[in-house]
């Protein structure tokens, strides 16, 4: 049945890439959000239990993102202190984003599964919006996409899909006790990826590949966070192993539709001139 709670949604990382799309759908459909991050007031960091209790105050249910990925060392521990914290405030209704792929991410949907709560998980692997709206978007605007040698294939997804999805498991009681793996429609290569920004765009964009030694050396010259840093090698070196290289339907299943095809985001986005150079 639909959920029509009149308490607060509290959304985590509510600036963020799915946090931000998921804020705008509930308020579209009338729902009350507490959207929260570490700029907001009251403010929420993951990495000060202090900030955590004031968020709790009076909502009834929450969308949690960890920053800045449920794989690094320490999230599963720090995701299960928040539930139990957000249970003692008397919260019981949860929905995950987790990782495809990630042996840490799955011990994080395991703290939900065993914690009492209704809970459910949606699983999701390489956005769509990296190329856009995160740290390939500077090679992208630069026309030469900077990665390590990688020929594995993934199922780019698309965050308004994921939004759309986290949107109906939180309204609709029907997906409580799920776990939904949600992917674009088909395997591409990085490299696919970036020949059709480059059509939609109608700019040459090159994909320059590197070793993954010399990657990590470009991302500390760039002075990301050590923490960002760590993730996005452990994507690219333990991930991106072929571990990921199918297709699921939890889109299909949860929205009746097929997911965004990566052409139409890539058009989209052209359209918008975010990518002009």
């Amino acid at each position: 049945m639909k959920n029509a709670t009149k308490k607060p949604i509290l959304v985590l990382g509510g600036k963020g890439k799915t946090g931000r799309r998921v804020v705008e759908r509930l308020q579209g459909r009338g729902q009350e959000v507490r959207a929260v991050s570490r700029s907001t007031v009251p403010g929420f960091d993951w990495n000060d239990r202090e900030t955590w209790a004031d968020v709790l105050q009076g909502v009834g249910s929450v969308y949690i993102t960890y920053q800045p990925d449920l794989a690094v060392p320490g999230a599963v521990e720090t995701v299960k202190q928040f539930v139990e914290l957000a249970m003692a405030a008397g919260i019981a209704r949860f929905v995950l984003l987790s990782g495809r792929g990630e042996e840490e991410a799955q011990r994080a949907e395991q703290v939900l599964q065993h914690s009492g709560a209704d809970w459910t998980i949606v699983r999701a692997g390489w956005f769509a919006q990296n190329f856009s709206e995160s740290f390939l978007m500077d090679g992208v605007l630069a026309g030469q996409v900077v990665l390590p040698a990688v020929t594995t294939k993934e199922p780019f997804v698309d965050a308004d899909d994921i939004a759309d999805v986290v949107v109906e498991t939180l309204l609709d009681d029907h997906h409580i006790g799920q776990l939904y793996e949600v992917t674009g429609s088909r395997l591409m290569t990085f490299a696919d990826g970036v020949r059709e920004i480059s059509a939609a765009c109608g700019r040459d964009i090159q994909l320059i590949e590197v070793s993954h030694e010399a990657y990590k050396e470009l991302l500390v010259d760039h002075q990301l966070p050590e923490d960002t840093v760590w993730l996005i090698m452990y994507l690219f070196t333990t991930v991106l192993d072929g571990r990921n290289e199918y297709v699921k339907d939890g889109i299909q299943r949860v929205l009746g539709r097929s997911p965004k095809d990566f052409t139409d985001y890539a058009r989209d986005v052209a359209e918008t001139g975010a990518w002009a150079a």
